[in-house]
């Protein structure tokens, strides 16, 4: 454990300098593996530094130009991030499932003027190309790092071509920003509308790694342990927590590139030593029913973190009779770098999302933004050093979320006796029956507690009479009735909770994230 973890990792004018930090103190320990290859600190630190210089002198890129990054969990994306800090860039991190209209969409938003790029999401790109005004385009395929060949990519610029001719080139100007200064760009899904940019400062993101360095370290070993990154890097959650919070006290990162492919991801477990996991609750049970999961060692397993959606009880208890660990679970945002709250490691309580992190403020509020007493249901509402200072370009967007500097998250919960805070649901996900408010969470709950039920979604329908119907949509393991289920949800729900509907799905769609994903099951008959 690093002592006074909080001040080592928040003592930093800017991310480069604490990446720099990383670099020196743990040289030869490894870094990231991925693919079946482990590379150093000092590896990823030679690697970065050649194409920090090649962006630098050979693109011409200044201190705040943008640098999108569309790539999955390849070793390629801590190398082509850790650069873009290094050379003072602002990453735009880049959804590789995102179409065409997406990605033009929050390249032109961005005013990106690079792009990396994965070799097979450029006939992506190529359909929006004429529209944008990116000037150097680097792309890279799976294997790069493995084979080190350097390949003709026409127009466009080679990964490993870029990194052989930065060796070459003048050192780099160091990252010169301050604390205050954008790093990241990270957009939000735009499931209420127009996709946003939340403007992620080197303070902010610095902040939020040291936060969790307090929880983390307590569990975790300097400079000796490694953690399982299924979760993309370009998510918020997995950049902070294994790019930045980890990699700072020297835990090497295991990169997971498809974490879909359960057969891929299971062998991979197989062959490595860990101690840390971060997932959410689709992973945890996709993985905990896998015929081979018994063949994975998780005696080393201390510390599983589960944040991004809900975690039901079903998956916290499968998962700790799978492999004797408990699942942590934590609550955050994209505008909040992202971790808000997190259970304490061995005192988790199932359907809290923990107590705030040092420095950070959680209170709720009604909907005239009061707030409420303690216990009382309303908008939850955060102040702290990891809350953005706003949307890029969007000051009336910014005005209306942040209020007396409080983020209006959109999730509504409560804060009990004990500073436990748990999320009720999403604002916008609630469902009127009646007069009656229906959290979607509750049933879904209820809904994964049945023995064959392994995935729930609920949504709300239009209905004449009620306003709205409760409309479950389900995966099972098992053939089910809509008369079974609606039967067992009368025996856990009171009446106008029930679903009224019910959708059989043989899996429910999900985003790159694992997050079931509502918004494409309304209206669904």
């Amino acid at each position: 454990m690093i002592k006074d973890a909080y001040h080592y990792t928040n003592k930093f004018n800017n991310l480069a300098q604490l990446l720099e930090d990383g670099f020196s103190r743990y040289s030869d320990k490894p870094a990231f593996h991925c693919l079946g290859q482990t590379l150093t600190y000092e590896g990823i630190e030679q690697k970065s530094r050649y194409l920090a210089q090649w962006l630098q002198h050979e693109c011409g890129l200044e201190a705040g130009d943008r640098i999108a990054i569309q790539l999955p969990n390849l070793t390629q994306y801590p190398i082509a991030a850790y650069a873009a800090l290094r050379a003072g860039l602002i990453i735009v991190n880049t959804n590789p499932l995102y179409t065409s209209r997406e990605m033009k969409h929050q390249f032109s938003d961005s005013g990106a003027k690079a792009l990396i790029i994965l070799e097979d999401l450029v006939p992506k790109y190529q359909a929006i190309e004429s529209e944008l005004n990116i000037k150097h385009v680097i792309v890279t395929s799976a294997p790069d790092l493995l084979t080190q060949q350097e390949q003709d990519r026409g127009n466009y610029s080679d990964f490993n071509s870029a990194i052989s001719a930065g060796r070459h080139l003048p050192a780099f100007a160091k990252n010169s920003a301050i604390a205050d200064d954008i790093a990241v760009i990270q957009y939000t899904g735009g499931t209420t509308g127009v996709s946003k940019g939340a403007c992620l400062t080197h303070n902010n993101l610095m902040a939020n790694a040291a936060q969790m360095n307090i929880r983390l370290t307590k569990k975790m070993i300097e400079g000796e342990d490694s953690f399982v990154c299924p979760l993309p890097l370009y998510h918020i959650y997995a950049f902070t927590v294994n790019m930045i919070s980890l990699f700072s006290v020297g835990v090497q990162n295991i990169l997971i590139p498809n974490p879909r492919d359960m057969d891929g991801f299971v062998n991979t477990l197989k062959n490595v030593r860990f101690s840390g996991l971060s997932g959410i609750n689709t992973l945890f049970m996709g993985l905990c029913q896998h015929p081979e999961i018994s063949s994975v060692d998780f005696s080393h397993l201390n510390v599983t973190v589960s944040g991004g959606s809900m975690l039901t009880g079903k998956a916290f208890h499968i998962w700790y009779q799978t492999t004797g660990c408990t699942i942590t679970e934590g609550w955050g945002l994209s505008e909040t770098s992202p971790v808000i709250t997190l259970n304490e490691f061995g005192k988790e309580q199932v359907g809290c999302v923990g107590i705030p992190l040092l420095e950070t403020e959680v209170q709720v509020w009604d909907i005239n933004n009061k707030p409420l007493a303690q216990g009382e249901v309303g908008e939850l509402v955060v102040k702290g050093p990891q809350v953005m200072p706003g949307y890029w370009q969007r000051p009336d967007e910014t005005n209306n979320s942040i209020i007396n500097g409080f983020f209006k998250t959109g999730d509504v919960g409560l804060i009990k006796t004990d500073g436990q805070v748990q999320i009720v649901d999403r604002l916008k996900d609630m469902i009127i029956v009646s007069g009656f408010n229906v959290y979607p969470n509750e049933v879904e709950d209820i809904l994964c507690s049945h023995q064959h039920i392994f995935e729930a979604a609920v949504v709300g329908d239009h209905d004449e009479h009620t306003g709205e119907l409760v409309h479950a949509h389900v995966a099972t393991l098992e053939p089910l009735y809509e008369g079974d289920v609606i039967h067992f949800c009368r025996q856990h729900l009171t009446n106008y909770k029930v679903p009224k509907r019910i959708t059989f799905h043989e899996q429910l769609p999900k985003s790159a994230v694992g997050k079931v994903l509502r918004r494409e099951l309304r209206n669904t008959q």
